[in-house]
Parts: C-alpha cells; structure tokens; sequence
C-alpha cells in the first residue's frame, strides 16, 4: 500500500506518494512542475488547453493532458485516482468554477457583485471580469521565491499587515457566510490546496442559509466570488 501523506497535515517534507494536479502549463505551472517533479514520490498531472505545451512536458516524461482545466478538475476528483494536491496555475477562480460543476440537481447559482462594505474591508481589491474581487496586502511584485514568513515581509523587510485568509474568513455582512480555501505553501513562491480542503469548502457553503462569500487565499493574495444557491 502506498504510504499516502495524512490529510490533516500541510506540506512537505518527502517519505510518502502525493498525488499532485497542476491546472496551466504557463510559467507558474511549469514552476511547479520543476519544483515538485524533483521529490521522487510525487505523481504530477499537468493539465493545459495547449496540445503543444503538454506534448512537450510529456517529452520530458511528465503525465501531461490537453484538456479544460475545471473539466478535468471534476472528472479527476470523481475517479478512483483523485488528486491529493490542486495547484491552480490558470487565470481562473478555480475552486468556485468546480464548485459550479457539482451542484446539486435542480439547484442553480447566482453571482452577486461583493458587497461595497466587504470592498471597504479589503486591502488593495481589484474588480475581475467575472464579478469576483482580486486582492492582496502587497502593492508591489512579489519576489518569486518568497517563503511567506509568518511575522514579516520578505519583499519590505517591515511587520506584516495581516494573515489574509484569516481576515476574510473573519468577514461579517449581513447574512453573508465567508468561506475560505486556503492555500497552502508547497515550497517558496509556489502554493496549492488540497483536495480534502476543497470538498471541506463545498460543504460549507452548501450548507449556508443566505448567500456566500468563497475565497481562495494565501497569506497574502487572494480571490474572492459572492453568490447564491437557489
């Protein structure tokens, strides 16, 4: 049997098989892919909708698909081999947009802009296309190779002025439930989530009586949908 990592423990370090999917062959992926393929018991999945880009990683010995990212996220995390590890390396909210995929039968979802009062809340929000609200306690580019310290930032060198997924999941509106996805450092710059900790989001919010706040965040970065399910 293979020695599978404890779902209640983060990252790292080695001994155990990972099941990792890495979602975008782009620059962060393939970041991860560099990074994570040199831990011999990790089994990466790359999925790209650039036929070219996964015909060169499966040159390189890596299991690469040319697919949807989300539509491969669901029907991976339906099988019998699911994906321990996500890494969303796509310009997509990805946690909401599968969530949107297993919606119960007969249930529909509505977007709902984040409520102005949130907004005021957020420290350097940006307004994506989709309704959803980009925010991050930077206001510069971070170094790639940043380690997320607790207590101080890498970049200024000063106090660091939050733990964003703590903060948003301590946001209080109206009847609003805040649910967070955190993602969590699988080695300096290069972040994910696991599996276990996304389906532990869709209960909650499919468990919420008014409309939801879903967010996906680091220490410091982070994205934010609001909606309801009817």
């Amino acid at each position: 049997m293979e020695n599978r990592k404890p779902a209640e423990a983060a990252w790292p370090e080695g001994g155990y098989v990972a099941r990792i999917m890495i979602l975008g062959a782009g620059r962060f992926g393939l970041k991860a892919v560099r990074v994570l393929s040199q831990q011999k018991n990790n089994r990466i999945t790359v999925v790209d909708a650039d036929p070219e880009r996964c015909e060169a990683l499966t040159g390189e010995g890596i299991d690469a698909v040319s697919a949807d990212g989300i539509a491969s996220l669901a029907g991976s995390l339906k099988g019998p081999d699911p994906p321990d590890w996500i890494i969303p390396a796509i310009p997509r909210h990805v946690a909401f947009e599968w969530l949107q995929t297993t919606l119960p039968l007969g249930s529909a979802l509505e977007l709902l802009p984040v409520p102005e009062p949130v907004r005021a809340q957020l420290p350097n929000p940006l307004e994506g296309t989709s309704g959803q609200v980009y925010v991050s306690y930077a206001d510069f580019v971070c170094p790639e190779d940043c380690p997320e310290p607790a207590d101080v930032c890498t970049f200024t060198g000063k106090a660091r002025k939050g733990i964003l997924h703590r903060t948003l999941a301590q946001i209080q509106h109206a009847d609003y439930t805040s649910v967070v996805l955190r993602s969590l450092q699988m080695a300096p710059g290069l972040g994910g989530y696991r599996s276990d900790d996304l389906f532990a989001a869709r209960t909650r919010v499919l468990a919420a009586t008014g409309p939801v706040m879903l967010s996906t965040a680091c220490k410091c970065h982070g994205v934010i949908q609001a909606f309801r399910i009817t």
